[in-house]
């Protein structure tokens, strides 16, 4: 039986490590701010037929409150039991937040219900050597995806020197990189470079304003005269946790470039600036990414995958101004949309 298991997780990893599409799976809510069911069933029923690869659930999409409101286990086991109505595997993230005791409560609770790793997102309360010790300690429990959040949404910097001493635990199998800045962006690369885990650890990039030129890119990192060879291999993105099926087809193209497809760099490149526009708007930049959460509804409310915009907390609404600004992108760029997709599904998915 362990054998097994052991085989299970190592298939995991390999999936894990070659690239996938991640959606960062947002929480579907009634208009009284109760947990949807049906809706949130019928959202990873849109991942896994769109193509994704594998889920991220408790994550700062699915609104980190739910980590103390009694949600977080009801809405883990929802993810991973739907996934299961699938003939194939999907990799199962799960979220894990707070100190270092809640964080490997919450890994033991994901493991309980068959997730395979755990996004640790950053703790402020501890220095560098305490966020360490607590990746440690959650690697027990589950390999652990470290987690570059940018400091707008609860995040703060990081120095190189914590991204080579994290890439170096053993438990540690990827890292979201998502500060949004370029260098720190390169600390990550570099910290992992350094680690000497190139190849083990996977690079997703979580940096909605650089997606695709992150994608396509294969960064020549130099550390001790040695020039090494990194790129990132997918996303873990709340950006894709819209629009999948074409952002399975972007990081389809996004391997050919990388490959040495000049043609696809050329069109990815033209594509990079249309995706942060429409970023953008869904994720409200202009306002600090205060309606970041509420954006990705609107859009999942517009193809009818979800009911409403409605948010745990009810003053995250909108702001003034990003309801034209996502009418604006909806419009210019029907190309990153999968409207014709979702129609297909979506009486199938909500059954």
């Amino acid at each position: 039986m362990l054998g097994t298991a052991r085989e299970a997780q190592t298939s995991v990893r390999d999936l894990f490590r070659r690239g996938l599409v991640i959606p960062a799976h947002p929480l579907a809510l009634t208009e009284d701010r109760k947990l949807d069911e049906r809706r949130q069933r019928a959202l990873t029923r849109y991942y896994v037929e769109a193509g994704a690869g594998g889920l991220a659930v408790g994550v700062h999409t699915t609104q980190f409150a739910i980590h103390g409101t009694g949600l977080f286990a009801p809405v883990l086991g929802l993810a991973a039991d739907t996934a299961k109505e699938f003939d194939r595997e999907v990799v199962l993230v799960a979220g894990a937040t707070g100190p270092t005791e809640q964080a490997v409560a919450e890994a033991e609770l994901a493991r309980s219900l068959g997730y395979h790793m755990v996004l640790l997102s950053p703790y402020r309360e501890l220095d560098e050597d305490g966020l360490i010790e607590r990746a440690g300690a959650v690697g027990e429990v589950l390999p652990v995806i470290g987690f570059y959040l940018q400091p707008a949404v609860g995040g703060r910097p990081l120095s190189r020197d914590f991204w080579t001493r994290l890439a170096a635990i053993e438990s540690v199998v990827g890292v979201k990189v998502a500060p949004f800045d370029r260098y720190r962006t390169l600390d990550v690369l570099h910290g992992v470079v350094r680690a000497g885990r190139v190849g083990e650890v996977a690079l997703y990039t979580g940096n909605d304003d650089h997606i695709l030129a992150d994608l396509i890119t294969s960064h020549k990192v130099v550390v001790d005269g040695r020039q090494v060879e990194v790129e990132f291999v997918g996303g873990l993105l709340g950006q894709w946790a819209v629009w999948v099926r074409r952002a399975v087809e972007l990081l389809e193209e996004a391997t050919l470039a990388r490959s040495g497809d000049d043609a696809a760099v050329r069109r990815l490149l033209g594509l990079d600036g249309h995706l942060t526009d429409a970023n953008a708007a869904i994720f409200d930049s202009a306002n600090g990414f205060h309606g970041c959460i509420p954006g990705i509804h609107e859009v999942l409310r517009r193809q009818g995958l979800l009911a409403g915009r409605w948010c745990l907390d009810p003053e995250e609404e909108l702001s003034p101004g990003q309801l034209a600004e996502i009418d604006r992108v909806w419009a210019s760029y029907p190309w990153l949309r999968d409207d014709d997709f979702v129609a297909q599904g979506l009486d199938r998915w909500l059954a």
